[in-house]
């Protein structure tokens, strides 16, 4: 479903990824482990086409990447990647609903469908009663759980999560571990996932470990 080779990547001299080799099935659960400064969240960056390579090429679903100007890499990345991040981002003046929508919205779908997908993932994440609450009307957690409903909103081929549970208590996170097992199994959502929670990466189908910008 995913396939990249030969990934490089440098900021200045400093040669952050060095050739890196990757494929990922459709409903798989990858981790991507490693200390810190290993090239984890650059990959998923490059990956998750927010960044470019400085060579190699990515692939996903068939799609070459490489090849695609700054405007259709952005119509691409909303129709078909979901991001979660450490930090939720979402927009304070919107409620929980609005949040979710957006993504779709932007992608020119119907309003009606989408708010009604919407609420169907609020509602499979345990936050119907929450879905005209704004964000600082909301816990951590459920907060967090609204970015996973808004990554998963365009119903994506891949979502790239950054450390997301880097900002949660140890229930929390341990509820966003369960959270996307329970995605993977219900919805089939492929996940790739940079995180220092072994507890997370075990969940997985198979974990990764980088080292200084290559697998190990």
């Amino acid at each position: 479903m995913l396939k990249a080779t030969s990934i490089t990547k440098k900021f200045g001299p400093l040669s952050v990824l060095k050739g890196v080799d990757i494929s990922i099935e459709k409903g798989e659960i990858i981790s991507i482990v490693g200390s810190s400064g290993a090239g984890k969240s650059t990959l998923l960056h490059i990956l998750g086409t927010l960044d470019r390579p400085d060579s190699g090429q990515i692939e996903i679903a068939g799609h070459l990447l490489n090849s695609l100007s700054s405007s259709e890499l952005a119509q691409f990345r909303n129709k078909h990647i979901g991001f979660i991040f450490q930090f939720h981002h979402l927009l304070p003046e919107f409620d929980a609903l609005e949040n979710v929508c957006i993504p779709g919205w932007i992608a020119n779908r119907s309003r009606d469908q989408v708010k009604q997908k919407a609420i169907e993932l609020l509602n499979l994440l345990g936050l119907g009663d929450r879905i005209h609450h704004k964000p600082n009307e909301l816990s951590g957690g459920e907060q967090q759980r609204v970015a996973v409903a808004r990554a998963l909103i365009n119903d994506p081929l891949i979502v790239f999560a950054d450390e997301p549970t880097g900002n949660l208590d140890s229930t929390n996170a341990r509820s966003l571990h369960e959270l996307f097992t329970k995605i993977n199994e219900d919805l089939g959502t492929t996940f790739l996932i940079v995180t220092h929670n072994e507890e997370l990466a075990a969940l997985s189908s198979r974990v990764l470990h980088m080292r200084d910008g290559l697998f190990a």
